[in-house]
Order: structure tokens, then sequence, then C-alpha cells
């Protein structure tokens, strides 16, 4: 739309969102084309610019811009239609203390606007408000119609003009940092620095930033020579947050626009060391992360309770602190150094002593306060630090010690972290000590159920090889057992039951009471399995168990009569002293506690001296490395060299011939017991 054959008119109504700016310098730049004022265009679109982004972070809602242009120059009306009161309307500074310096918005925008334009005001409507600025045309001689004659020789120092130009105000607006750069923001706060100077005319400035890494104030950016202290000398504090401090200094005196500008060029500044401090919080946030998952992880690789006191110092350390100690509570109470760890190996004497000082003051009486509140302690010098209490499942199991960097203090995120370890440090502490209890216990009933020594006996040589499940705290089913019998024969017993843990160990250790006291009654094998398999039947919790029973005795010519009975366990290995290959014996039956009648065949077996008979229970034959069993085949041709070696040796060397066919823990019992003819 046009007016007069002189004027250009645009009016136009646009949204309230972000891209509202542009579209009004869209409108702008063509008006200026139209009548040919472009001389005034950085002007014009510096100020529809602030303008229009002032009306829409403050009335958000729809816009009219109206543009009109004539030969002597440029009218640009930003109107609102925000009800209410209008707001006041100021040109300069406010919000101005010792700690943090801000420029309005609005009022930021109008300080451009009253130094570029060559009027300005305000409208007030039934359904809004608005705010409108002239731009005039410069005489021949480069000055507005309406601006003040400029006196030779008014120029700031460095050449510079009084008041800056549109286009710095544009260039210092526009300067951002480089997005592709490792660390832009040197080069970014050099670059504002320097625009900054050079439109205040200052002779020297820097920018001085403390991270609150412990480096103390460092300098971000220089310009020219080092400000002096006086009274020319311009400070503006950076508005970052903690743990970010930083100035703006600049060697020019504070009149005019200098601060302003010097405060717009800080608070551009901050935006981005804010967003600086932000991405490198999360960075950190994240590498803690890492580090608490790793550490977890490495934690709970470890049931050994002395191991896992000795690892959490060097997780701490040199990460977290200079120094750690980790202290444990015994039954009374008292605290006992586990673990302790420095950054310098050398101090470590020095660390030990100062730790065992007693007295009001010492390191001791605070860890004691710490573990007895439950609560974090300051540590005092000589070794300054704090005291995280260890507490896992509400129980105190001591404290964890750490000491400060030498070249900071802890910040709150590493204190959270550390307290993060320890509570983790306790967890697994506590498993560790329940899973060792856990081991006693189970190592306490298989002794149980194992006899401590095998009988010596004349002429019979007796020898076992037993062990454990790798890594398991729970007891295994295996057993055996040489029981006296009343004829003056002895009773060769192994057996394996179903199942580990307490159930299991229970079933075995009736399974083994019910064999000696039928054996000691005298009852004949046959009956003895029949009576444990009705037993099994009724009270064995639906557990089974696999068995074999030789009654060894002396025969004719220096011969051991065997009578062998088989319930479903795997046949014995046979070795002759005079040489052949191993052999197994005996004729399988029936596993006892699974029918209610069972069948149980007796093998008549002589071993003439030097003979051996081998017993064994899965757990060596179903030994795996990887999908490979060792199997019986392969445990009769390990036996076969052994014939002639004595029972102690047999049992030895199948054993480490089984344990050495994989490199894994084994994953069930291993038993072995050997009987073997040794009359001369």
């Amino acid at each position: 739309m046009t007016g007069g054959p002189d004027e250009h008119v645009r009016r136009v109504r646009l949204p309230a969102d972000r891209r509202t700016p542009a579209a009004a310098r869209a409108v702008v730049r063509s008006v200026l084309a139209e009548a040919n004022l472009d001389e005034l265009l950085n002007e014009a679109l510096l100020l529809t610019t602030e303008l229009s982004t002032n009306a829409v972070e403050h009335a958000r809602t729809e816009l009219d811009i109206e543009v009109t242009a004539d030969p002597a120059g440029l009218t640009v009306t930003v109107s609102d239609f925000a009800s209410g009161p209008v707001d006041e309307l100021t040109v300069g500074v406010r919000n101005v203390s010792t700690d943090i310096t801000e420029v309005a918005e609005r009022g930021r925008g109008l300080l451009l606007v009253d130094h570029f334009a060559s009027r300005w005001g305000t409208t007030y409507l039934p359904t809004g408000k608005g705010v409108w600025f002239r731009l005039d045309r410069a005489d021949p001689g480069g000055q507005r119609p309406d601006d003040p004659p400029t006196p030779a020789g008014d120029s700031g120092s460095n050449g510079q003009s009084s008041t800056p130009s549109a286009g710095a105000m544009s260039a210092l607006m526009q300067t951002s940092p480089d997005p592709y750069a490792d660390d832009p923001l040197p080069d970014f706060a050099t670059s504002l620095l320097t625009r900054v100077a050079e439109m205040v005319g200052a002779a020297g400035g820097v920018v001085r930033l403390d991270r609150g890494d412990g480096q103390g104030p460092q300098v971000l950016a220089r310009y020219g020579r080092q400000p002096r202290a006086g009274n020319d000398l311009l400070r503006v504090p950076l508005a970052v947050h903690r743990p970010y401090v930083g100035e703006l200094e600049l060697d020019a005196a504070p009149t005019g626009y200098a601060r302003p500008l010097a405060v717009l060029t800080a608070e551009r500044l901050s935006l981005h060391l804010e967003n600086d401090r932000l991405r490198r919080a999360d960075v950190r946030r994240q590498a803690w992360l890492t580090f608490l998952a790793e550490a977890s992880e490495l934690l709970a690789q470890s049931l050994d309770v002395e191991l896992t006191m000795a690892l959490i110092p060097q997780l701490v350390v040199p990460r977290l602190g200079q120094w750690c100690a980790v202290h444990t509570t015994d039954e009374w109470g008292r605290l006992r150094l586990a673990a302790a760890s420095h950054a310098d190996e050398s101090m470590l004497p020095q660390l030990h002593a100062t730790l065992r000082e007693a007295g009001p003051d010492s390191i001791q009486a605070r860890l004691r306060e710490a573990s007895r509140n439950g609560t974090q302690t300051p540590l005092g010098a000589p070794m300054e630090g704090f005291a995280v209490p260890l507490i896992a499942r509400g129980q105190r199991l001591g404290t964890l010690a750490v000491g400060r960097h030498q070249r900071h203090r802890h910040d709150p995120d590493e204190i959270a972290v550390l307290e993060d370890v320890a509570r983790r440090a306790a967890l697994a502490i506590e498993n560790a000590r329940i899973h060792a209890e856990r081991r006693r216990v189970a190592q306490t009933l298989q002794q149980s159920l194992l006899p401590p020594v095998l009988p010596v006996v004349e002429g019979i040589g007796f020898a076992a090889e037993y062990v454990p499940t790798g890594g398991d705290a729970d007891v295994g089913g295996d057993f055996y057992d040489v029981v006296p019998m009343p004829d003056g024969r002895w009773l060769v017993v192994i057996g394996d039951v179903s199942g580990k843990g307490v159930q299991a160990a229970a079933v075995t250790g009736l399974v083994r009471d019910v064999i000696r006291v039928l054996a000691g009654d005298g009852k004949p094998l046959p009956e003895v399995l029949a009576r444990l398999n009705e037993t099994l039947v009724e009270r064995g919790a639906g557990r089974y168990c696999t068995l074999a029973l030789a009654a060894v005795g002396p025969g004719e010519g220096g011969r051991l009569d065997v009578g062998l009975h088989l319930a479903g366990h795997d046949r014995p290995v046979l070795l002759h002293s005079g040489g052949g290959p191993a052999t197994f014996v005996g004729t399988g039956g029936t596993a006892l506690g699974l029918l209610d009648a069972i069948a149980s065949p007796t093998a008549e077996i002589a071993l003439d001296p030097g003979d051996c008979l081998v017993f064994y229970t899965d757990g060596v034959t179903e030994r795996r490395r990887g999908r490979e069993l060792f199997g019986t085949s392969r445990l009769r041709d390990a036996a076969a060299p052994l014939a002639g070696y004595s029972a102690d040796v047999v049992a030895a060397r199948l054993r480490a011939t089984a344990i050495n066919f994989s490199v894994e823990e084994p994953r069930d019992d291993i038993a072995i017991l050997v009987l073997r003819n040794d009359a001369a």
C-alpha cells in the first residue's frame, strides 16, 4: 500500500512468535528499497528488530507493523493488543547492584532507539499501545536535520566517535561463538571485548573468569594495555551462577554510553558462560554416573571382605580425594583401620600415624563421632577432609574418611558422589560379610557330613578326596563314609543326594545316620537299602539319593572279599595290581526315594593284594569343558596307569586329572573314595 506520490506505506499484522522480527525486517527492507532510502537500512533494521522483539516478548499478542517512507526519511510503528495499564518505559540501565548488573530488555531496546532515531515516542489506543521511531535522511554534509552540530575534534580515544554507529552496534549484537570450535569462549570473549573497547574508546580491557575448579581467576580475554586502577576503570560483574565468578574491566570512564555498552557486553558474554557452565556440569555429571557405575561393578565382583575393603580406597584416590581410609566397627563398637591409600605413597606412614593418634581433637575422635551419629563429619588439620558413615541395611559398619585435594575443597557434586560411593561400599562390604558367613556355615555343615578322618585298618587302605562346588556358599549333597560292622567287616559308603543347600544337607545327614544305625545293628545290606528307601519316601521332601555300599572283609589267600550294592550309583572302577585294563564292576540298581520298592543286586568281588576299587560321584564324570564331558571312559583311562599305587596316590591323581580337565570352577561337588588291598 502507498500514500501520496512520494510516500510509501506498508501495514501488516504479524503473529507473536519468533519469526515476527524477521518478517518485520523484510517489510522495512522492501519499503526502503522502493523509496531509495538505502542509507537508513542498518539503523532501521536494528531498531525494528528491537521493538518487534520486545513486543513479542512482553505483550505476547499479535502485532501491527506500519512503515511509512517519504523523501525525508522513514517512520516505523510497532503496536500490540495487550490489555491492562501501559508499562513505564525507561531508557538506559536499571537493577544495578554489587552482585549483578542487568540491562532491562525494554530499556536496552529503547536505549538504541533513543540513540539512533531522529525522534521516537509512544501511542496509546483503546485496543493496545505502540512505539514508533523516525529516521531522517542526512543532509549532503552527512548530518541529519535534527542532529546537533558535531564539534570539531569531538571523538573518543583511538579515533573512535563518542557515540557508537549502527554498524558497530549491529556487529556487537551479532557476534557469536564458533559452534565448531573445541573451546569457543576465549575467541568469543576476545571479539566482544575488542568491539566494545573500540566503541567506548577504552585503552585496554580484560575479562577474568574463575570456574571454581581451584585454579583461581583466569584471564579469558584481553584487549590493549592492562587496565589500571583509578577513576577511569569501568568494572562490570558477569551475571553467572556459582561456582563461576567473573568480571569485565575496561580502561574507560564510566560515562555516557560506556557503562550501558559494557553492561550489554557482559550480559551477552554471561549468557554463553552460563551455557558453558551447564554444559560442563552435564559432562561432569555424566562422568560421575559412569564412575559410579564402574565402581558398583568392581565392588559387586568381589565377595571377599578383605579384598572389598582394600578396593574402596583405590576407587576414591585420587579421583575424589588426596587420601582415603576405611575403618570398620568390631563387635564392641571400636573402629579398626581396614584399608588406606594416599595419592603420594611416601605419605602413607604419616597417614597411618595420624589415623592412630588419640585425643579429643584427633581424627580418631571425629571418625567415632561420624560412626556414632551416622552423619557426615568434617576432619580438621593436618589431614583435612571429612568422614562419611558406612551404613548398610540399617547396620553401621564403620566410616569412609576422605582427604581433600591440595588445590581445592570438595564441591557439592563431589560430596554427593562420595556419599553415594560410601553407600555402595557399605552394601558391598555387608554382602561380602554375608557371603563369608554363608561359606563358613556351609563348610561347617559339609564337614559335619563327612568323616574327619578315615579309619586305619591293617591290610586295607582307604583314601578320599572331596572338592565342593566352586564359588558356592551352599552345601552339596555328595558324601562318603567308612563304617565298622559288628561282624568285623567295614562298610564303604559313597552317595549323592539330589540338590544343594540346607534341605539337601538335611537329607544327606538323614541318609548317613540311618546307614550308620542299621549297619551298626548288623542288618543285611539289602535290608539297609530297603529301610533307607522307605525313610526317604516318607521324609525325604521329594529328594532322592544314589548310593554305593560295599561290605569289605578279609578272604582267603590275602584277598579282600567285597559285597557290592549299587542303588542308582555309577559303577566303581577296578584296578588290578598285576596290570591290564581298568574295568567297571557291579550291577546297577534303583535310586532311593523314588519308588516304594527297589532292586539292589549284589556283586561279589575279590581284591588281590595291590588291587584297588575306585568309587566316585557324578561330579567327576560330568565335569565340563565347554560342551564336552569328562565322562566315564576318560575316568577309566586315567585310572588304568595308577594300578599298583597306594590309595592316597590314586585318589589324589584322579582328583587332579578331573580338576585340570577344565579351567572353570566345578559346577557340582566332586567326591572320590578309594579302597585298596594293602596286604603284603
